[in-house]
C-alpha cells in the first residue's frame, strides 16, 4: 500500500513538472542568436512607405527594420495582409537588414488576439526573424472602433494573450503604444505589460534623436520611436526612425526552411482606387506607365493620343487612372484623360517635365487679392519659381486655362502661371482694360468664398504619415490658415474632393477643413 502510495505520488508529481515545463515553453523554439547590449537603429514600415529600395536603405546604415506584416479591421474585425509585408520581409532580409514584424490589432477578446499571434506566426515562419514581433493597437477611442467599448483591463488582457501566444511560437514578444497611453497605466496597464515583455514607446520631441538624447518617457523601454517624419535613402515619403536600446550577434534562422514564395511589391499599395468601367481618351495626349508614379520608379510604356480610345477601370483621388489599352493594363495622369471621346486636342504646356493642358482664351484677369505668378504651372516643382505677383487691380491676360486649376498668362512681357480660382476676369479681350487699382477689403473667414469645386463623397480617412488641415483648398492663398496636423492614425470624415487639383474636403472636430488629398488614405 505504501509503495503504491509513493508510486502514485511520483508520478503527480513529474506530471506537474510536465505541466509546468509546458506553461513556459512547451512548442516554444529556442532562438540561435543571442541579445546584445549595443544601441541599434531602425526603421518601421507599412504599405504606406510605397516600394522601397532595400538595397539602398542598407547602405544608409539601418539596421534594422521593423515590419507591418498584417491587421484587423478596424470595424469588420478581419484580419487582412499588408499588401506590401511579404515583399518587404523578403527584400529586407536579401538586403542584410535584421528585421522584426508587428501586427496592427482591434482585438475584442483574448481569443481573437491569440488568432492574430497564430495568423502572424503562419506569416513569418518562412523569414529569418531576429528582432522582437510587435502589438500595435492604436484608434480604440474612436466611436466607430470595434474596441470602442472595452476597458483598460480588457485591452490590455488581448495585448497579453498575443504576446504570450507569439513567444510559445519561438518569437520575442514586444509591446508598442505612444508615451501619453502607456504612462502612468493611463490607457494601458503598462505595469502589467513591463513585467514580461519589451516595451517600444512612440514620443516625439521637438527636435529628434540625435538632438533630443533620450525621450521624456520615465518608465522602462526598449525601443524609442523619435519620430515619423524621417528620410532614409530608398524610401521615397517619409518614415518612423527608431532607436532599440539592444542588438543581436547575427540573423535568426527562419523557423521553416522551406523558401517563402516570391513576393512582389504591390504598386497599388498607398492607391485608394475605385472600380469604374469607362471608356476614355487623352485631351491631348498622356503616357500611360507601368505603375501610377511620375518618379525614377516609373517607365513610360505607351503614349495615349487624342482620339484613341482606353478603357478606364479605376480612378484613384491621388489623380491617377487605371486603364486597359490595347489589352494591357497602365496608368495615366486622370487630369490629361476625358471621357469625352470627340474632344478635340487642347493646347499643351510642358515644361521641365510638367504637362498641363491648356485651354486657349484671351481675357483680361486680376487678382482677387494677391496670386503668385510663376514660371511653371506647379506649386511642388523645383522650378516652379514665383516671378512675380499680381495684385488686386494690377492687369494680366490670360492666354490659357487648364482643368486642373491653373491659369496661362501674359504679365509685363513675360509668360507665367497663376491659381485660377485666385484670379477674376475684368469683362474685355485685352490688357488695355483698367480697374479701380484701390485694393479690395480684407475678407472675413465667413465672408471667403470657396471657389474649388467638390465632388461628394462620404468616407473616412486617415494621413498616410501627417497632414495639415487648412480653412481653404490652397498653400498659396494669404487667407489661408493651418489650423490642425492630421497624423496617420487619427481619423476624419471626407465629404469632398476635387480628382482635378488634388483636395480633399473633411470634418473635423466640428469644423470643415481642406487638406490635400495624396497625403490621406482610406481608413482601415
Amino acid at each position: 500500500m505504501k509503495k503504491t502510495m509513493i508510486l502514485r505520488l511520483t508520478a503527480a508529481i513529474a506530471a506537474a513538472l510536465i505541466a509546468v515545463s509546458c506553461l513556459t515553453g512547451c512548442g516554444k523554439k529556442k532562438r540561435v542568436t543571442a541579445q546584445t547590449d549595443e544601441t541599434t537603429f531602425g526603421i518601421d514600415v507599412a504599405r504606406y512607405q510605397g516600394t522601397i529600395n532595400w538595397k539602398k536603405v542598407a547602405q544608409s546604415g539601418i539596421d534594422f527594420a521593423i515590419i507591418r506584416v498584417g491587421y484587423r479591421g478596424k470595424t469588420d474585425g478581419i484580419i487582412k495582409e499588408d499588401p506590401n509585408g511579404r515583399y518587404n520581409l523578403q527584400e529586407a532580409s536579401k538586403a542584410g537588414i535584421k528585421i522584426g514584424a508587428y501586427f496592427f490589432s482591434t482585438a475584442v477578446s483574448e481569443a481573437e488576439a491569440e488568432e492574430e499571434a497564430e495568423w502572424l506566426g503562419r506569416m513569418l515562419a518562412k523569414y529569418p526573424i531576429t528582432y522582437p514581433v510587435v502589438y500595435d493597437c492604436e484608434g480604440f477611442q474612436e466611436t466607430d472602433s470595434r474596441q470602442y467599448e472595452m476597458s483598460k483591463q480588457e485591452r490590455t488582457d488581448a495585448a497579453l494573450a498575443f504576446l504570450a501566444a507569439i513567444e510559445r511560437l519561438g518569437y520575442e514578444g514586444m509591446f508598442y503604444a505612444s508615451k501619453g497611453d502607456m504612462e502612468q497605466d493611463n490607457r494601458w496597464e503598462t505595469s502589467r505589460i513591463e513585467e514580461k515583455y519589451k516595451i517600444w514607446v512612440a514620443q516625439y520631441p521637438a527636435e529628434p534623436y540625435p538632438l533630443t538624447e533620450a525621450s521624456s518617457y520615465a518608465q522602462k523601454h526598449h525601443m524609442w520611436q523619435y519620430t515619423t517624419t524621417g528620410t532614409v535613402p530608398g524610401i521615397s515619403l517619409p518614415v518612423d526612425m527608431n532607436v532599440a536600446y539592444f542588438g543581436y550577434d547575427g540573423i535568426e534562422p527562419a523557423k521553416d526552411k522551406t523558401p517563402p514564395q516570391e513576393a512582389e511589391a504591390d504598386i497599388e499599395a498607398m492607391m485608394d482606387f475605385t472600380p469604374v468601367s469607362e471608356e476614355v481618351t487623352a485631351k491631348n495626349e498622356t503616357n500611360l506607365r507601368d505603375v501610377p508614379s511620375q518618379g525614377e520608379d516609373s517607365q513610360v510604356m505607351r503614349t495615349l493620343q487624342n482620339g484613341e480610345i482606353a478603357k478606364r477601370v479605376a480612378i484613384c483621388s491621388s489623380g491617377w487612372s487605371k486603364v486597359v489599352f490595347e489589352e494591357q493594363t497602365y496608368y495615366a495622369v486622370s487630369s490629361y484623360l476625358t471621357t469625352d471621346l470627340s474632344a478635340k486636342p487642347a493646347e499643351t504646356e510642358e515644361d521641365d517635365g510638367i504637362q498641363t493642358q491648356f485651354t486657349p482664351v484671351n481675357e483680361s484677369v486680376t487678382a482677387k487679392k494677391l496670386v503668385n505668378l510663376r514660371k511653371l504651372p506647379s506649386v511642388e516643382h523645383e522650378d516652379a519659381t514665383v516671378i512675380a505677383q499680381l495684385k488686386h487691380g494690377d492687369v494680366a491676360v490670360r492666354t490659357g486655362v487648364s482643368d486642373n486649376g491653373w491659369s496661362k498668362l501674359t504679365y509685363q512681357g513675360q509668360t507665367c502661371y497663376a491659381v485660377t480660382s485666385y484670379l477674376e476676369p475684368l469683362g474685355g479681350s485685352t490688357a488695355e482694360n483698367t480697374v479701380n487699382t484701390e485694393p479690395a477689403a480684407p475678407e472675413t473667414p465667413e465672408a471667403v468664398q470657396i471657389q474649388t469645386q467638390f465632388e461628394s463623397i462620404q468616407d473616412r480617412v486617415t494621413a498616410k504619415v501627417e497632414v495639415n488641415l487648412r480653412t481653404l483648398p490652397s498653400v498659396e492663398d494669404p487667407r489661408c490658415e493651418v489650423v490642425a496636423t492630421l497624423k496617420n492614425g487619427e481619423v476624419v470624415t471626407r465629404t469632398g474632393i476635387n480628382r482635378d487639383v488634388g483636395w480633399s474636403r473633411v470634418e473635423y472636430q466640428g469644423q470643415t477643413l481642406y487638406c490635400v488629398s495624396n497625403y490621406l488614405t482610406v481608413a482601415e
